[in-house]
């Protein structure tokens, strides 16, 4: 990127910021201060987490899940913090409460069961892929937040249904570029900014602004870093097998990014039968 492209992508940042960016929950915020503390006090936080009949529910069903990899059952907001650790319970609690920092709407409920549905398959396959260094919380973590920047843009601009349909349809041009055509801006940059004010990880930040971009998927530069890569491949992955076990092809992204992805995480055709046979029974597991 060159030093005048960097200027002017600071300064649409900055601009962004008008539009409306979700505050960070209070509940990261009392997490990271406990993380902060030489002796974090899990017991005062699990009193917390369970006062939300709702969070700590989720909590415990995403510790239980197969995606994350542990073994065992807890029943209680605490033992889930004591199993998941409150590094990954931040994250685990970010992509939940992050649904409820926007307006409810019925033409979101699909692109939210679509970004855990992603998440978590990305979890499984993090697991499953060997020769990558992606943990599966941050695989998870970046398949919730991947696309956040499109219900701030729905929200935003009346017309961007009509703008994200034809993104998803077109197998040319790149998904941004589409989005960059008719507005001052694209998902991939509001959801950058999104995870900085949230505080996600340099790694994930990273991924999200740059998850449409093939050149950073054959790239060996850092940033982004090779776990940044590993999370969009993965992410796309999940998203190519979830859209083969249903029938449906919502999006033409595959056939942009799958190439540089298979590449990038080592799977030639047979492996990718593999993983996909594999992936049918983990995704019908929430059948």
């Amino acid at each position: 990127m060159t030093p005048h492209h960097s200027a002017l992508e600071t300064q649409l940042e900055i601009s962004l910021n008008k539009i409306g960016i979700p505050p960070r929950p209070a509940i990261l915020e009392t997490i990271s201060a406990e993380m902060k503390k030489d002796e974090p006090d899990i017991n005062h936080l699990s009193v917390i987490i369970s006062a939300d009949v709702a969070l700590a529910a989720s909590l415990i069903s995403i510790t239980n899940s197969p995606y994350f990899g542990f073994r065992g059952r807890v029943h209680t907001a605490r033992e889930a913090l004591m199993v998941l650790g409150l590094n990954v319970a931040s994250k685990a609690i970010a992509g939940l409460v992050m649904r409820r920092a926007f307006p409810s709407s019925p033409h979101l409920e699909r692109f939210w069961d679509s970004s855990a549905r992603i998440a978590r398959l990305s979890g499984w396959l993090a697991q499953r892929i060997r020769n990558s260094t992606l943990r599966a919380d941050d695989a998870y973590t970046f398949g919730l937040f991947r696309d956040c920047g499109i219900p701030i843009l729905i929200s935003r601009f009346p017309d961007y249904p009509n703008i994200l349909k034809e993104a998803n349809q077109d197998a040319v041009r790149s998904f941004t570029d589409i989005e960059d055509l008719s507005l001052p801006t694209n998902h991939a940059v509001i959801g950058y900014v999104l995870a900085q004010s949230w505080w996600l990880s340099e790694e994930t930040i990273l991924a999200i602004r740059r998850h449409h971009d093939v050149d950073t998927l054959k790239s060996t530069s850092i940033p982004p870093s090779v776990n940044s890569r590993h999370m969009i491949a993965v992410s796309q992955l999940a998203e190519y097998l979830l859209q083969k076990h249903s029938g449906l092809s919502q999006t033409q992204e595959w056939s942009k990014l799958g190439p540089a992805c298979l590449q990038l995480l080592n799977l030639n055709n047979d492996g990718l039968e593999r993983v996909m046979t594999e992936a049918t029974e983990v995704i019908e597991i929430e059948n």
